[in-house]
């Protein structure tokens, strides 16, 4: 079973000076003890190397060239599996966009979660659990 990454745990496990990196990375050595698959999208990379170089989010922010290298790292990962947008999950993105009444700031995150969903994946690596507990489908690690 796969768990699917969102980008701020991306960030959290790649760049030391995060907050929450240490934390992150145990949780990354736990599950690739256990064995387990994470899943990428890769709309999460694009949005990943968005914000790791802009300078008014990070006092350091990575060059693109070093931003565009890591995202390769992961997408390449040995234990990571590549999953895509499809039309059933972008038809189930806009549903739950509806239904559960999200404004314009939770559109990326919702195509993620239908994302996630339409590949069988149940568990999510964030730090903004509640971007996906609206949903009622998954875990949140």
């Amino acid at each position: 079973m796969s768990v699917g990454i969102d980008t701020t745990w991306l960030m959290e496990v790649s760049l030391r000076e995060h907050p929450g990196h240490v934390a992150a990375r145990a949780k990354l050595e736990r599950l690739a003890a256990a064995e387990e698959t994470l899943a990428v999208a890769p709309q999460v990379l694009d949005e990943f190397v968005h914000a790791v170089t802009d300078a008014r989010r990070l006092q350091a922010p990575l060059s693109m060239a070093d931003a565009i290298a890591l995202a390769l790292r992961w997408w390449n990962a040995q234990s990571v599996r590549q999953v895509f947008p499809s039309a059933e999950s972008v038809r189930l993105g806009w549903h739950w966009m509806r239904e559960h009444n999200l404004g314009r700031k939770r559109i990326l995150d919702t195509q993620l979660a239908a994302t996630f969903h339409t590949h069988g994946i149940s568990r999510i690596l964030t730090s903004n659990a509640r971007d996906y507990r609206v949903f009622g489908c998954f875990e949140v690690l």
